[in-house]
């Protein structure tokens, strides 16, 4: 349990100050998806019927998402509940927007691969977020999904 601390203790202020952040949206984003439906959460959000591509954002901009980014996926380990991809995009959408960057977040399905379940395994689902070329959450394997909803804001 010391090894967590030890960690966190070495981060600079400015990632100190993001990582409670991002772990503190987590678990307002986990929370809301248990009592909150879906559709309510998003829609503030522009959802469009086709993949479409996040605005190009400057190098500063850039870099500043991928920070956020940092923080999320490095909070969501260390959640006592799961931070599935769902919960880490909308996180780190809230963040985003807060800081007025632009991004769009993507939710994808792909055949089941579930061990053992033939070819009736049903659908796999992923959520992932990008800001101007940058997948910020959600990047491992996202390429094998079909996109089925696209959501952006600003």
């Amino acid at each position: 349990m010391l090894w967590p601390l030890r960690q966190f203790l070495r981060l600079d202020r400015e990632r100190q100050r993001l990582f409670l952040e991002a772990w503190w949206a987590l678990a307002s984003v986990r929370l809301a998806l248990r009592f909150t439906p879906f559709k309510q959460l998003v829609e503030e959000l522009t959802l469009h019927r086709v993949p479409v591509e996040p605005p190009a954002l400057g190098p500063a901009a850039l870099a500043a998402a991928g920070r956020l980014g940092w923080a999320v996926r490095a909070a969501a380990r260390f959640t006592p509940w799961r931070s599935t991809c769902l919960v880490q995009v909308l996180a780190a959408q809230r963040m985003l927007q807060k800081r007025l960057l632009p991004g769009v977040f993507y939710i994808g399905a792909a055949p089941g691969e579930a061990a053992g379940a033939g070819k009736n395994a049903g659908l796999d689902a992923h959520a992932w977020l990008k800001c101007g070329e940058a997948c910020i959450t959600g990047e491992a394997a996202h390429e094998r999904y079909t996109v089925v909803s696209t959501f952006s804001w600003l």
